[in-house]
C-alpha cells in the first residue's frame, strides 16, 4: 500500500510538472520545426522576406513625445519562432516612456544618444534606477515594471531595446489601468481617492 501511495504521489507530481511546462511554453515563443517560419501559401522566399525597412530615416525625424518604432512579429512576420524583436525609442528633451512591462520578454536596452534615467521595480517592491550615458546598456528583467526618462531638457535621447521574444507583450500601466473599462468607483476605492479625480486622470491618459 505504501508503494502504491508513493507511486500515486509521483504521478501527481509528474502531472503538475507537465502542466507547468506546457503553460510556460504557451507563454513564450513557440518552437518551429523548420529553420524559419515561411509565409502562408508561398513556396519560396528571398532576402526581402528577412529585411525590415520601416526604420529607414527615423533617426532624422523629429518627434514631440517619446516615440517607439517596433519590429515585432506583428510588423515583421519572419520573427515568428525566433525569440527576438527590436524597438527604437526616441526621447525629446524632458520626455518619458511611462511605466510598463513586457509579459513575455526580457529587455536589453542600449542608449545610442543623450542621457536617460531608467529603472524597474521587482516583485518585492524594490526600485532599481540608473542614469545612463551614451553607450551604456541596461537590463530590464522579464515581466517587471520599468520606465525611461530623458532628464535633459535641452537634448534628445535615442535608444534601442532588444527583446527576448517575437511578441513581447507590452502593457503600459497608466492606460491599461485607467482606459481598460475598470469601474471608476473601483479605481477610486483602489487608489483611495474619489471618482472625480479618477475621471481627470482618465482624461489625461486618453489625450496624452
Amino acid at each position: 500500500m505504501a508503494w502504491i501511495s508513493t507511486k500515486s504521489s509521483l504521478l501527481v507530481l509528474i502531472s503538475i510538472f507537465t502542466i507547468v511546462i506546457s503553460r510556460t511554453t504557451i507563454a513564450s515563443d513557440p518552437d518551429i520545426l523548420s529553420d524559419f517560419a515561411s509565409p502562408e501559401n508561398q513556396t519560396s522566399v528571398d532576402g526581402n522576406y528577412f529585411t525590415y525597412t520601416a526604420m529607414r530615416g527615423i533617426f532624422q525625424k523629429s518627434v514631440d513625445k517619446c516615440t517607439t518604432t517596433k519590429a515585432t512579429k506583428a510588423e515583421f512576420p519572419v520573427l515568428n519562432g525566433q525569440g527576438v524583436s527590436l524597438a527604437v525609442l526616441q526621447f525629446p528633451p524632458g520626455s518619458v516612456n511611462p511605466p510598463h512591462y513586457h509579459s513575455r520578454a526580457t529587455g536589453l536596452f542600449l542608449l545610442l544618444e543623450g542621457v536617460l534615467e531608467v529603472g524597474f521595480v521587482d516583485t518585492k517592491g524594490v526600485l532599481y534606477t540608473q542614469r545612463l550615458k551614451t553607450g551604456d546598456i541596461f537590463l530590464f528583467p522579464k515581466g517587471l515594471q520599468h520606465y525611461q526618462y530623458n532628464f535633459d531638457y535641452k537634448r534628445k535621447a535615442v535608444g534601442v531595446a532588444a527583446l527576448g521574444g517575437a511578441s513581447p507583450g507590452t502593457v503600459t500601466l497608466p492606460s491599461s489601468i485607467f482606459n481598460s473599462g475598470i469601474s471608476e468607483l473601483v479605481l477610486a476605492k483602489s487608489f483611495k481617492t474619489d471618482v472625480k479625480t479618477i475621471k481627470k486622470i482618465k482624461e489625461a491618459t486618453t489625450t496624452h
